[in-house]
């Protein structure tokens, strides 16, 4: 997922000059005297930012920058990042603060890759489920329902996913899930500021408004009984697909809320994947079917 080392943000120049310059650490210095954190914590943003009004990252913030429901106080940039995002920084040219690689550094701690580029943002209002419901009928795209799927990175490249493939917005829950910024947003590439996102407080009770719309929830499990390709409705069906976090899968009564349970067939002898590779390989199976219904 390291697509800002590869290429420019949409409608920018390239310029592949590195924006932080080469620092050397004592190698007696404590690893939470470096970074503000315990060694080991989450590397996304020390504990005195509140990851949620923070975006940062060529890509992430060339979107968020472009968005017109997305709130920016303050554009900390470089002159090497403004370069490279061109045109998105013209409409909030009042907004800029100029700001060293080291000033960043000192924020986000030495070890985010923040490419130049730190928003202040405030956070964009959740879509509510009603709405993605109601989307998902109309494009015969799916719902992403995450289960305590905790980890910001993978959280984010989901909705990468969703976006790259389409998906009617994802739900998450307002506990157990990361902040909609910051590192998740970095992850996300982009796609924060165009999937909707809707928390709910229960997901099992979100679950049932789905269903109870009509649209058949289908639970992504490795002990799944049928596999997930033999499973989906046939467009321009809409369905809802659930999947649990690494290691724990899908908790008891989130898979009792579901339809069904099914998993994805593979050919090797690993039998499991990523939750953010699933959801790749399942929104993409979702839209080859799409494709093949409509002819394309």
């Amino acid at each position: 997922m390291e697509e800002d080392r590869e290429s420019a943000p949409p409608g920018a120049s390239s310029d592949k000059a590195d924006e932080r310059p080469q620092k050397r650490r004592a190698k007696s210095t404590p690893a939470r005297q470096r970074t503000g954190r315990p060694k080991g914590a989450n590397r996304g943003a020390p504990p005195e930012v509140d990851a949620a009004t923070v975006i940062y990252g060529l890509h992430a913030a060339a979107f968020a920058l472009e968005n017109p429901n997305r709130r920016i106080a303050a554009v900390h940039l470089t002159d090497n990042a403004e370069r490279r995002l061109g045109d998105a920084v013209t409409r909030h040219r009042e907004r800029v603060v100029r700001a060293s690689p080291r000033d960043l550094d000192k924020r986000l701690g030495p070890d985010t890759v923040h490419q130049g580029v730190v928003l202040d943002v405030e956070p964009i209002e959740p879509a509510s489920l009603a709405a993605l419901i109601g989307a998902a009928r109309d494009t015969a795209r799916p719902i992403v329902i995450l289960d305590q799927v905790t980890d910001p990175h993978n959280v984010g490249a989901v909705l990468r996913s969703a976006a790259v493939f389409g998906a009617a917005g994802i739900v998450m829950t307002y506990r157990h899930s990361p902040p909609l910024g910051g590192a998740l947003a970095k992850a996300a590439s982009g796609a924060l500021e165009l999937t909707p996102v809707s928390l709910v407080r229960n997901l099992a009770d979100a679950i049932g408004e789905i269903r109870a719309a009509s649209l058949p929830v289908i639970g992504l499990d490795a002990e799944g009984t049928d596999f997930l390709e033999n499973a989906l409705p046939a467009p321009p069906s809409a369905f809802a697909l659930a999947l649990g976090a690494e290691g724990k899968g899908l908790r008891a009564l989130t898979r009792a809320s579901c339809d069904r349970l099914c998993r994805i067939g593979g050919d090797g002898p690993i039998s499991s994947l990523n939750v953010s590779n699933a959801a790749a390989v399942a929104l993409h199976l979702a839209a080859m079917r799409r494709r093949w219904e409509a002819g394309t």
